[in-house]
């Protein structure tokens, strides 16, 4: 089953799996993300017009066969045309506050407009959390493949009013520019997933991107063929929940780069950084001190120390937990 994922920030991203010979596209399950710019005014506030075209473009993909996960950012320009602080507030504050009023908003006139189609949904709230531990992404994947079972459109959002480090962030940086969404892209599209980023904001983007791709101006990122595993699919984004470091010897780096698929044997291993449970999540870090990857530990940190640099032992980090970059 193929997969996409478009992006329409004044770009929009795609997940997509085969869709209907009707419409001349070649998936069948698309997550769309949509992103701040696209729903947002000059004026900071929600933009419903937009908001409902881009509803009767995913209401028409649906109808055509085609699930859909919609990821929607707007909880905060839904909220600033609500309420006016009563106090001067710091920028994570204001995310907080104006994220709280305008979550409740944005599903409302989501169910709204969809409900103009027939089509159910249903809210996701996440955070970074939420795919801190596998248990934890597994949870969250299962609500909305049950959702999607029984016709319901999740619509998965994060939750703005407790993320407060990724609001620091955002506030700080900016909320993801091209290069964080062309670096997470060509992630993705490594793991055997094609992802599109496009214009948000050009008329009938959805359905021309999966009717008309030839025609319609778009970034496109190509697959790799075969893809990867559900479980590395998770490792693979799960560098910001690392515990710890493994540094490895050059031999040890030629020998996971090369073309047979090994696992991280602790004789490679010359030196760990960090404290860690078994099955923790570690960076793999080469001989010059770059990220490689990251992998899910076979060891404690303290059995981990114990047997590094040594030969015949189990391996620290098994191929198949093992994501290299």
């Amino acid at each position: 089953m193929a997969y996409l994922t478009l992006q329409i920030d004044f770009n929009i991203y795609i997940c997509v799996s085969k869709i209907t010979r009707e419409m001349a596209v070649q998936f069948t399950r698309i997550a769309v993300k949509i992103g701040s710019n696209v729903l947002a005014r000059k004026d900071g506030t929600l933009d419903v017009t937009r908001m409902s075209a881009l509803v009767d473009q995913v209401a028409e993909l649906r109808k055509a066969g085609v699930e859909v996960i919609l990821i929607s950012s707007g909880a905060v320009a839904s909220g600033r045309s609500e309420i006016k602080p009563s106090k001067k507030l710091d920028s994570v504050e204001q995310r907080q506050l104006f994220s709280a009023v305008g979550q409740a908003k944005l599903i409302n006139r989501y169910y709204e407009l969809f409900r103009e189609h027939g089509i159910p949904v249903g809210q996701v709230l996440t955070t970074k959390e939420s795919f801190g531990t596998r248990r934890h992404y597994l949870n969250q994947r299962n609500c909305m493949m049950v959702m999607l079972e029984n016709g319901v459109i999740p619509i998965v959002n994060e939750n703005d009013t407790i993320s407060v480090t990724e609001l620091t962030e955002k506030s700080g940086f900016g909320r993801g520019g091209m290069l964080t969404k062309t670096t997470i892209a060509r992630k993705v599209a490594d793991e055997g997933i094609t992802v599109i980023i496009a214009n948000g904001k050009k008329d009938h983007i959805l359905v021309d991107l999966l009717q008309h791709p030839a025609e319609t101006v778009c970034t496109r990122f190509i697959p790799a063929e075969g893809g990867v595993s559900s479980v590395k699919k998770w490792i693979a984004h799960s560098e910001g929940f690392a515990k710890g470091e493994l540094h490895l010897n050059e031999q040890a780096v030629k020998v996971l780069k090369g073309q047979k698929a090994v696992s991280l044997l602790p004789v490679g291993v010359v030196r760990i950084e960090g404290e860690f449970e078994k099955d923790d999540i570690v960076k793999i870090i080469d001989h010059r001190g770059r990220q490689i990857g990251v992998g899910r530990i076979g060891f404690d940190s303290a059995e981990a120390r114990a047997l590094q640099g040594k030969h015949g032992q189990k391996p620290m980090v098994h191929y198949d937990y093992l994501y290299l970059d």
